[in-house]
């Protein structure tokens, strides 16, 4: 099994930044996607940046330009770089990797950009 613990979360300004981190029980290499979704009370959770084994990436038109999503093999970490961030940002960010036929979520962190 895979945990996944995510942190970075938190309260920031509009115009700000935040970066989120998930923190894999294993190797990064065992997945071949990883991304990031939100969900805001009341909608639908959505995709909003996912990396597969071969570097691609990819963003919900949302988060283009502001967002960018990376990883760190050496600490098992996937990150999202959030900047320029607006009030629309404030959701539940949820980790999540595939392997084959499976997949794995974090516990979720919330982000609130708020003045």
């Amino acid at each position: 099994q895979v945990q996944l613990v995510e942190s970075g979360g938190g309260l920031v300004q509009p115009g700000g930044s935040l970066r989120l981190s998930c923190a894999a029980s294993r190797s990064i290499f065992s997945f071949y996607r990883m991304a990031w979704y939100r969900q805001a009370p009341g909608k639908q959770r959505e995709l909003v940046a996912l990396t597969v084994s071969g570097g691609t990436t990819n963003y919900a038109d949302s988060v283009k330009g502001r967002f960018t999503i990376s990883t760190d093999s050496a600490k098992n970490t996937v990150h999202l770089q959030m900047n320029s961030l607006k009030p629309e940002d404030t959701a539940v960010y949820y980790c999540n990797v595939a392997r084959v036929g499976t997949d794995y979520w974090g516990q979720g962190t919330q982000v609130t950009v708020s003045s």
